[in-house]
């Protein structure tokens, strides 16, 4: 591929990833919305300085618009997890995926047993957390609120202050919970 397709191939990912218009980018870059929008279409050839500002203004690494991007396959089998567990054993999360500077989530299979609770110390500034119960009744307490959710049921919330599951419930919680870290 042409180091101009590269280059419009990437802006336009890091651009959108990041929800900005052509107009938010100039204003971030200092690169007019018209030579963005040519960029972007692989109708320009920007010199060195120019995607150096525009490297700047979405607040990646130089490479990062010039590099091709390799989207390998990843499959983690059930054997392949990353298991962790408190202290007691009753609260157990299986790592699936990690946050990689690709990706800016991780995803894990938690489960929590009947009668226990466990409280996560807070993870990052502007992190969110997304729950899905799969199996259970699961009570998530964040601040001075409680929410009550049953199989099926999803909820996001910010998750940079502490909070706690409680399985109140007659069997085995089990939720998938991503964590997402906002660039």
């Amino acid at each position: 591929m042409d180091l101009n397709a590269i280059i419009a191939t990437n802006l336009k990912r890091l651009r959108l990833e990041r929800n900005l218009s052509l107009g938010q980018l100039a204003e971030l870059s200092d690169v007019s919305k018209v030579m963005l929008a040519q960029i972007e279409k692989g109708n320009s050839n920007p010199t060195i300085n120019m995607i150096w500002k525009i490297a700047n203004g979405l607040k990646v690494p130089y490479t990062m618009l010039i590099d091709e991007q390799k989207y390998d396959l990843e499959l983690v089998l059930r054997d392949q997890r990353k298991e962790q567990h408190d202290s007691n054993g009753h609260y157990r999360i299986y790592g699936y995926f990690s946050s990689t500077p690709r990706r800016n989530f991780e995803l894990f299979m938690v489960e929590l047993d009947v009668g226990t609770e466990h409280t996560s110390v807070g993870h990052s500034e502007r992190s969110q957390e997304y729950i899905v119960v799969l199996e259970g009744n699961l009570c998530l307490k964040t601040g001075e609120n409680e929410y009550y959710l049953k199989q099926d049921d999803s909820i996001c919330f910010s998750s940079a202050k502490p909070h706690t599951y409680i399985n109140k419930g007659d069997c085995v919680v089990k939720s998938m919970i991503i964590n997402y870290y906002p660039c």
